[in-house]
Parts: C-alpha cells; sequence; structure tokens
C-alpha cells in the first residue's frame, strides 16, 4: 500500500494499489462493453439505411433483393449486439459475485 495525497481539501490516505487495478480494469471491460453495442448499432442502422434507399429506388427494381438482404442484416446486427452485451454483462455480474471460478487457478490433480 503507498500513502496518497489529494491535496489540501483531501486528505491523506492508505489504498491498496491492487484493488484499485481490478476495479478500474472491470470499468474499462464495461466501457468496452458498452462500446461494442454502440458499434453494432450504428453497423445496423447504416444497413437499414442502405437497404431502405435501395428499396426506393424504382428504375433498378433488380436491386431491391440487395435492400431487403440489408435490411434483414440490420436486424441481425441489433440482434447480435444486444445478445453479445446482455452475455458479457451476466458474465462480469456473476465474476463479482464469485460464482465464477478463476482461470488462472490450476486445476486438481488426482
Amino acid at each position: 500500500m503507498r500513502k496518497v495525497k489529494f491535496g489540501r481539501l483531501f486528505t491523506s490516505r492508505k489504498i491498496d494499489e491492487a484493488l484499485i487495478r481490478e476495479h478500474l480494469a472491470l470499468e474499462r471491460t464495461k466501457l468496452a462493453n458498452e462500446r461494442t453495442l454502440l458499434s453494432y448499432t450504428q453497423a445496423a442502422l447504416y444497413f437499414l439505411l442502405g437497404g431502405l434507399t435501395l428499396l426506393q429506388l424504382t428504375q433498378y427494381e433488380e436491386l431491391h433483393y440487395i435492400g431487403y438482404l440489408a435490411v434483414f442484416f440490420s436486424f441481425l446486427f441489433v440482434t447480435v449486439g444486444i445478445w453479445r452485451f446482455i452475455v458479457l454483462k451476466n458474465k462480469m455480474k456473476d465474476l463479482l459475485q464469485g460464482k465464477v471460478e478463476s482461470s488462472s487457478e490450476s486445476p486438481p490433480t488426482n
């Protein structure tokens, strides 16, 4: 442990650096998970916009199947993004509650 000063307004106190590192690592993982969900949503919106645009073109009827495919991919991306977000969030919750064993521990030998 190391003594840290926070300025004149706060008193100095000892902090556990390992605990802070673990907390910050979890926060980075949460933010990365949210960022990934937003990326899936952004890609889905691009597919939706492109698909709807292709469906509106009346001069090029042969491109309508690509428009339908893009709209399908849009819904697929949103579904996969939300599913991955929920799965990782639940895994992190289980890890914090101690339900998941650490992978760094060696397996028992017979």
